[in-house]
Parts: C-alpha cells; sequence; structure tokens
C-alpha cells in the first residue's frame, strides 16, 4: 500500500486515481493517515464479503 500526502493527492489527483486502481492508498494530513482510496472493485468486494456474499 502506497501512502501520499493530503497535498500532494491535492496537487495530483489523476496520478491518485491510476495508483489507487492498481492498490490502496493511504492519504496523510499532517504526517497522520486520514483517508484510504482503493479501486471500486476493491470496495464491492469488501462490502460483499461483510455482508456475507463470497465473490
Amino acid at each position: 500500500m502506497q501512502t501520499i500526502s493530503a497535498k500532494e493527492a491535492k496537487y495530483h489527483f489523476g496520478k491518485l486515481i491510476d495508483i489507487a486502481r492498481a492498490e490502496p492508498v493511504t492519504v496523510e494530513k499532517h504526517g497522520r493517515a486520514v483517508v484510504v482510496v482503493l479501486a471500486v472493485e476493491e470496495y464491492e468486494r469488501l462490502k460483499n464479503a461483510k455482508a456475507g456474499k463470497n465473490g
């Protein structure tokens, strides 16, 4: 999992999207992790797994 600063995410949003489609990206603000950006397919997989729907 890659980590980038909030400033880098703001100014290089296209890069953030490209990376997040391949692997989750942690975004840090003031040196503290605040969010994780991930591909919609990974989000759906995690959501379905939590609901007990394997796939």
